[in-house]
């Protein structure tokens, strides 16, 4: 009997942070999409943030992540990344859109992640995905098949170190 009580108090130990950080994402969602700093509009969002928060919390451990300094640090790093691709990329887009003779070759590349948990992967998918001429199309097991709009290289470890390399260091060491 005593095995059954400790799992629960187990996952219980991870609630405050991950709850904490979850509320905290959806709270600044809910706050850009109104933008509206109205105490009414805040108080709303702050409930419905903590309502749609424990939800996910009690469906699942994906949100149960340890918030540590180093993960804070890395996580501010992973966005300054993630925006000076997303403004590398659409420069790129604006040099096929306006070029007078557009030079690209369109494909679809394997490469490789070493990140585990499966919101490290969600993150890495959209960050890949909301960079203008790449889609990640499948994921299975360690592999993700892009669509790449102009493939630089077909060798899975250079479209790798190209297309993911800069996001998956930050995210292995916030996610894992």
């Amino acid at each position: 009997m005593p095995e059954d009580h400790a799992t629960p108090q187990s996952r219980a130990s991870g609630l405050p942070q991950g709850l904490i950080l979850l509320w905290s994402l959806l709270f600044v969602v809910w706050l850009v999409i109104n933008s509206s700093v109205e105490p009414a509009i805040m108080g709303v969002g702050a409930l419905v943030s903590l309502v749609v928060a424990v939800i996910f919390m009690r469906r699942g451990d994906v949100w149960r992540i340890k918030v540590t300094p180093s993960k804070i640090f890395h996580f501010i790093a992973y966005t300054g990344v993630f925006l000076v691709e997303l403004v590398k990329a659409n420069v790129n887009m604006l040099g096929y859109v306006y070029a007078p003779r557009i030079d690209i070759r369109p494909g679809i590349v394997k490469v490789r992640t070493s990140l585990k948990s499966p919101i490290g992967r969600l993150a890495l998918a959209n960050s890949i995905a909301l960079t203008p001429g790449s889609l990640v199309m499948d994921l299975r097991g360690d592999a993700l098949f892009i669509h790449w709009l102009d493939v630089k290289t077909t060798d899975p470890e250079g479209a790798t170190r190209m297309i993911i390399g800069p996001f998956e260091r930050h995210l292995g060491v916030v996610f894992g």
